[in-house]
């Protein structure tokens, strides 16, 4: 009896400990090279477009990247949404240079809130993109970023 309620209540913290994400997606950058023209498509189907939305831009970045911030471009475009850009400077690491964010060995991930309460005009499919807009070309050690949407 004891291990059946020490298995529920792992389960419990487990489920209550979990990510609220609506939708997440990321995407691995090729050779940890990102350029220009390397623009990251995020197709999100919207059901309900009553709800305020936080939207995050996820980004993993290696310790041999060789700036403190990053810069990109945050498309977005759906039904009744003018398609829109938004540059987003995305601090990495501190004035001292420690890197800010989980780290796992090398790798290290942040999470940069860049609209708090983003509403959907309307319900169908949406297109979140991302593209680096620094001035470095390709940018090296960047290893993945991605698009988190957490419904309020």
């Amino acid at each position: 009896m004891k291990r059946l309620i020490c298995i529920w209540g792992i389960l419990f913290f487990v489920l209550a400990c979990g990510d609220n994400a609506f939708y997440e997606q990321n995407q691995m950058i090729k050779n940890r090279a990102w350029t220009y023209t390397d623009k990251i498509d995020f197709p999100v189907h919207i059901t309900d477009n009553r709800s305020p939305y936080a939207v995050f831009i996820n980004l993993r970045h290696g310790s041999d990247y060789d700036f403190s911030n990053i810069y990109v471009l945050l498309h977005q475009k759906g039904p009744q949404l003018t398609d829109t850009a938004y540059r987003k400077e995305i601090m990495l690491a501190q004035l001292d240079g420690r890197w800010l964010g989980k780290s796992a060995g090398s790798l290290y991930e942040i999470q940069h809130l860049a609209h708090p309460n983003f509403l959907f005009p309307d319900t169908g499919i949406y297109t979140f993109s991302l593209e680096q807009n620094m001035r470095q070309n390709p940018l090296i050690d960047i290893s993945d970023v991605g698009i988190k949407l957490v419904k309020k």
